[in-house]
């Protein structure tokens, strides 16, 4: 119950940006409150509580989005010391942030860590036997702003250099299981503290493979304390319905009682672990590379070292070449007979995946095409109904034009062909795998042990019989652990995408991904049932049951029966628009006006545009959509953040021009030539809590050095520098500078620009913007706010 409070009072005061009063004033007060009973009550305990506010400046460089750079100046950081009262060397880090982004109240994106951090420090710090080491809990106030506040107390702070393990507790959605998606580097230790200690073990080592390949465009304070701290670690996060990520339904209302207690049950048990264990007071000496760890349905946690690993997935491997030897050495195999059977069918197999991707890509493409994309959005059954269907009836019509046309016969010895082809391609997928240092390699391992086992023990019976009912229930039943753990794993993959395709961007037509990933777990998961195809007399009914399905469904789709999103209370499917009521001010190379103009821009983070939203608002319609203006740093629109190359698709609404409380201020110190023939230009800036600086030199120049991150200036994909700036309260003036190299041309060497962001406060709203917002449906969640945008060049 008083954790629940707690939830409840830090998103009470609602959305907290940095820089804001709910966040650097009316949170930070109640934390302190708060650590402050901690405090008071284990006053008479065995140990001591400390407590700083750290308020740190700071800049480095980051390859996330295309690469760009991050500058901050006096965030938040509330850090917390918990020792006994004789002192400890050692430490471990427990890491939450308390700000939230703007238009959102964040209870699960992070304010329930915050709440289960405040009850895990209490119930350590009333505990009567002294810890072995101490914990430093950190709660941060500047996460979203792109990790800024980890990075200035990990290089910063001094008791940062005692810290030698730590634990990140994160959100990709709201609620439910929090899994451990990554740990390490290396560091196998902190995975087996884990699956020791966890009352309510999940995690996944192919969760953590898919997230640090970049193919999930997200970020947390891990990589931090990662790169920055060198330290490991273990990194937790709620991943069930990211729908509500970042937007206005992320209340503590939708966050069930029974997914706080879990958390705070795994991080408490965890964490007392871990600053009992002899690990933590060297872990360089258990630095011994990396952990296979899965769990099995959330019951247990399977782990044990990637060289063991290595050393079963060979083992596997090599009874399959063996029973594959032992069929190629059969009397019956003259003239390497097996050897081509097995070649021809493992073609048509791959044939059939290429055929069949190839035709369920085509599907989704007529589907984005016609403009019916995302239809399965608030429905996600519809897309296994009609993708599903797709890809295995174009899998089983290829199989049966195979049996009947190529073979010309159904017989038991097709269906043990076809089921060594499966066999030898997991196999191939082992290898792959497990020579490439993936971790992931127990998955193939699993589909390739049980069903090799029930094989075997199954042959007789197999050719007795055939697809007798008898044979089919007992190999299905071997087969039951490594198929329930993958579909298992398919659904973490679609619990995780689904909501994902729904924020990213305009570009990437999510039917197409979705279809490829519902097509692939077909494919996957039917693999050891093909030769079922060989041994039955007959697929008709079954071509037909899946051709009526995915008939029925298409034209539903078509037709426009499903749409994509819902603002049911229960279950809302939210369509993701940003407004920025913005002017736009244009400086020549004296300095002049060269034009201005002020708008209502807006971004769909969605594939679908402003399809849906042009009935209800006819005014957003492609007459006013944007164009990039190359020569313009940034296309010359206000970009938050650098995703212009996800979201290309914007529209430019005329609107009057904003009159901020407090415009930002921006002007050239000095401008000065340098004796290795460079040109440094030094500039100051006072502005909101959030600014973006754009750096475009023009052709032939280039940036030599500036005073940012390591002085080495960092690009975005396209050529542009892209800089984050944000503060905290009573941050002075920022200055900065850099370097170009280059005589100047009758264009000047370079354009900069600046951005200005009100994210909360009086300034975040306008009437027109107002105006606007009540008019977007229910179903769509536009989160707004003011900016402006200055260009100069030099």
């Amino acid at each position: 119950q008083l954790l629940w409070k707690h939830l409840e009072r830090i998103t009470s005061v609602g959305p907290r940006p940095t820089g804001s009063p709910e966040n650097e004033i009316l949170t930070v007060n109640f934390l302190l409150e708060q650590i402050e009973h901690i405090k008071a009550d284990s006053a008479s305990g065995p140990h001591s509580v400390t407590v700083d506010v750290q308020r740190p400046t700071g800049s480095f460089s980051i390859d996330f989005l295309g690469g760009f750079t991050s500058y901050y100046d006096r965030v938040s950081n509330i850090a917390v010391r918990l020792e006994p009262k004789a002192g400890a060397q050692h430490l471990m880090l427990a890491n939450c942030h308390f700000d939230s982004v703007a238009n959102s109240p964040g209870a699960s994106d992070d304010a329930v860590s915050c709440a289960v951090m405040l009850e895990v420090l209490h119930s350590l710090a009333n505990l009567s036997t002294p810890l072995r080491h101490g914990v430093v809990f950190l709660f941060n106030g500047a996460e979203e702003n792109v990790l800024q506040a980890s990075h200035g107390f990990i290089t910063q702070h001094p008791w940062a250099k005692q810290v030698r393990a730590f634990i990140n507790l994160e959100a990709a959605g709201v609620g439910g299981k929090e899994v451990v998606f990554q740990t390490g580097p290396e560091n196998p230790w902190l995975v087996q503290a884990y699956v020791h200690a966890a009352k309510h073990p999940f995690a996944s080592v192919v969760g953590q493979e898919v997230f640090q390949s970049g193919v999930i465009p997200s970020d947390t304070d891990f990589r931090i304390y990662r790169d920055f701290g060198n330290i490991p670690g273990i990194d937790l996060a709620f991943i069930e319905n990211g729908f509500l990520y970042h937007t206005k339904y992320d209340t503590s209302d939708r966050i069930l009682t029974d997914s706080i207690q879990r958390a705070g049950d795994n991080i408490l048990a965890v964490l007392k672990h871990l600053v009992m264990s002899e690990e933590l007071a060297d872990s360089s000496e258990y630095r011994h590379g990396n952990m296979v760890f899965f769990d099995l349905l959330g019951m247990v946690v399977v782990a044990y070292p990637a060289r063991v690993g290595t050393i079963i997935n060979y083992m596997t491997a090599m009874a399959t070449f063996l029973y594959l030897f032992k069929k190629c050495s059969h009397p019956s195999n003259v003239g390497g007979r097996y050897i081509k059977e097995l070649a021809y069918a493992t073609a048509v197999v791959i044939l059939s995946w290429l055929v069949t991707l190839l035709t369920v890509l085509i599907i989704a493409l007529v589907v984005s095409l016609t403009g019916r994309s995302m239809f399965w959005y608030n429905d996600f059954y519809t897309c296994i109904f009609m993708y599903g269907s797709a890809a295995t009836g174009t899998m089983v019509l290829i199989h049966t034009l195979a049996k009947n046309l190529y073979y010309g016969v159904s017989c038991v010895c097709l269906g043990e062909l076809y089921f060594d082809v499966s066999l030898l391609l997991w196999c191939g997928a082992l290898v792959y795998l497990t020579a490439n240092d993936l971790c992931s390699a127990y998955v193939p391992m699993l589909m390739v042990a049980f069903p090799l086992t029930t094989k075997l023990l199954l042959a007789r019976e197999f050719k007795l019989r055939g697809a007798s009912v008898k044979y089919s229930v007992l190999y299905q039943l071997g087969l039951a652990l490594p198929y329930v753990h993958f579909m298992f794993l398919i659904w973490v993959v679609f619990e995780i995408f689904t909501p994902i395709l729904g924020r990213s961007g305009t570009e990437i037509p999510p039917d197409v991904v979705l279809a490829t990933l519902v097509t692939l777990a077909t494919l996957f998961l039917s693999s050891f049932f093909l030769h079922f195809i060989y041994l039955a007399r007959s697929t008709k009914w079954l071509l037909a049951g899946l051709g009526t399905v995915f008939t029925v469904f298409l034209v539903l789709v078509l037709c426009g029966m499903f749409f994509p999103y819902t603002a049911d209370p229960s279950s809302p499917r939210p369509k993701r628009v940003f407004l920025q009521h913005t002017t736009r001010t244009f400086h020549g190379l004296d300095g002049q006006v060269k034009s201005k103009d002020s708008g209502l821009w807006i971004n769909s983070f969605d594939y679908t545009g402003m399809q849906h939203i042009t009935p209800i608002i006819p005014e957003i319609n492609d007459t006013i959509r944007t164009s990039c203006q190359e020569d313009r740093p940034f296309c010359g629109y206000p970009w938050f953040l650098p995703v212009k190359f996800l979201v290309k698709k914007n529209w430019y609404l005329p609107a009057p021009e904003v009159f901020p409380r407090s415009p930002i201020e921006f002007q050239v110190l000095s401008k000065e030539q340098t004796k290795w023939g460079t040109v440094k230009i030094t500039f100051e800036v006072k502005g909101p809590s959030h600014m973006s600086l754009y750096l475009r030199p023009h052709q032939g120049a280039s940036l030599s050095s500036w005073s940012f991150g390591d002085g080495v200036p960092q690009y975005h994909l396209a050529g542009e520098y892209f800089i984050f700036y944000s503060h905290g309260l009573d941050a002075p003036a920022w200055n900065f500078w850099f370097e170009i190299q280059d005589p100047s041309g009758p264009e000047g060497m370079i354009s900069v620009a600046i951005s200005s962001h009100y994210f909360f406060g009086e300034d975040q709203r306008t009437v027109q913007l107002e105006d606007m917002l009540k008019r977007f449906p229910k179903w769509a969640f536009p989160s707004s706010w003011v900016s402006t945008y200055h260009m100069y060049r030099y």
